[in-house]
């Protein structure tokens, strides 16, 4: 298949599919007496059962172990930051949330369901963003009991930060934005074996982060906590300093740049050994790259159109080189983490999802990986053993 097919080919496929998942009865229904036990009046009794424990927690178990909730995981988005689309809606979402969907039941046997919240609606067009954020999470925590999780997705920095917070503090299923913590288990996993492979101690890099939003803030700060202590975070304007205001970006200041860089991408980038990009397409050059210290890494991950390609990146001379897309090697795609991540919070039932338990995903994932090189730091999706070793991560 040629690459400039792959959008008309995806279009009549999923007109063909009309949607990418399906729902089925765990069991067939073939005889009067299996009604009365799958619906009335057997499932009376079920219901008594579960409306009637002494405290929400146990009630809350009983489901797990009696229905749905015990399986399946809700992926939401209000389609504020899809893809490299930017903000197209809940109806532009549809289709990432289905395939999402389909990835969570490919890669870890995991029910998922897609659901996409409008919050341009007459009612909240003229609402404030505090007041459309709280919609977001008061709509999340209403059907939160029929879930095991949530899989936040594609919405927009800042917002996406105070909507997980708000629903791990409120809810008691784990929570995870995936475009902030999927992609840092991945940029981890990848960047400790392309660290062996350029044979430099992880910890002593120097990490330029190009994107200040939810991906670039997430790992930033997943990176930190592994150990790596000097990473210099971009965005439109440049390197962030201690005068940035927005209170996001003025925490990531506070924790980033201990040797005072200001300026731009280049100024970053000199004597640099690791360029993470998760901002947009045409960020850099070979020129640019060839600022860096010898025996680069460069993990330009925007999709579709990295910041740069491969082969300009290497003319540039990086060693080691991964994007977000399946058509070159090293793809550092989210779906390697959150399918593992939730079947794995979804058998130990686990109400948070630590930094702890993502850092030991990432050095799993890495492990999958037996003798690492430039073309290979981290597994394929279709590896076998993938999604059970971020699982056990997960406890």
């Amino acid at each position: 298949m040629k690459k400039n097919d792959i959008g008309a080919d995806a279009i009549i496929l999923h007109k063909k599919l009309g949607g990418k998942i399906r729902i089925e009865s765990a069991m067939k229904v073939m005889s009067r007496a299996e009604l009365s036990l799958i619906y009335t009046p057997g499932v009376a009794a079920v219901s008594s059962l579960l409306a009637h424990p002494s405290t929400s927690s146990g009630q809350a178990k009983l489901a797990r172990d009696y229905t749905i909730k015990g399986k399946m995981i809700a992926v939401v988005s209000d389609g504020s930051a899809v893809l490299g689309l930017g903000n197209i809606g809940p109806y532009g979402a549809l289709p990432v949330m289905e395939g999402k969907c389909a990835l969570f039941k490919t890669f870890a046997g995991v029910d998922a369901f897609p659901i996409v919240l409008d919050t341009t609606s007459p009612r909240l067009r003229s609402a404030s963003t505090q007041e459309r954020m709280d919609f977001i999470v008061e709509t999340i925590c209403a059907i939160a009991p029929a879930f095991g999780g949530i899989n936040l997705e594609d919405i927009a920095a800042p917002h996406c930060f105070y909507i997980e917070e708000e629903l791990k503090r409120r809810l008691d299923i784990p929570v995870m934005h995936d475009d902030q913590h999927g992609t840092a288990v991945v940029i981890l996993a990848a960047l400790i074996n392309a660290a062996r492979v350029v044979k430099k101690d992880i910890k002593k890099l120097r990490v330029v982060v190009s994107g200040a939003g939810a991906a670039g803030s997430a790992s930033t700060s997943l990176l930190l906590k592994a150990g790596i202590k000097d990473i210099v975070v971009l965005d439109r304007k440049g390197v962030l300093d201690r005068s940035r205001t927005e209170p996001h970006k003025k925490a990531l200041a506070a924790k980033t740049n201990p040797r005072r860089v200001h300026g731009g991408l280049r100024e970053a980038l000199a004597g640099a050994d690791v360029l993470l990009g998760v901002s947009g397409p045409g960020l850099a050059t070979a020129a640019d790259i060839a600022l860096m210290a010898p025996r680069s890494i460069v993990f330009a991950m925007a999709n579709p159109t990295p910041e740069i390609m491969p082969q300009e990146a290497k003319r540039g001379g990086a060693v080691v080189v991964g994007t977000g897309r399946s058509d070159y090697p090293n793809q550092i795609n989210n779906s390697l983490a959150f399918p593992g991540i939730f079947r794995g919070a979804l058998e130990t039932q686990v109400r948070q999802i630590t930094d702890a338990m993502k850092i030991q995903a990432a050095k799993n994932l890495a492990a999958l990986v037996k003798r690492p090189n430039a073309e290979r730091v981290v597994p394929g999706p279709f590896d076998p053993g993938v999604s059970a070793a971020v699982a056990k991560a997960i406890q």
